[in-house]
């Protein structure tokens, strides 16, 4: 269970600088990324999702090397 949490979150950030790298409408334009599109403008949302997934990389990495549960 612990490495499908940890697979999973590493999937997550990835996915979330990717995006954001890349700028991808869907990702961008999404209900979700609105609000901070509105307080950041587009670049600095996407500042911001780059931020949020290394955060996410980082956690799911000291999840994974820790070997402690998760739940």
């Amino acid at each position: 269970m612990q490495i499908l949490f940890v697979l999973l979150m590493l999937a997550g950030g990835v996915f979330c600088i990717f995006c954001a790298v890349k700028d991808y409408d869907f990702f961008m334009e999404s209900s979700k990324a609105a609000l901070f599109v509105k307080l950041f403008g587009r670049n600095g949302a996407r500042v911001f999702y780059i931020i949020l997934g290394i955060v996410i990389l980082v956690a799911g990495l000291c999840f994974g090397v820790s070997g402690e549960s998760v739940f």
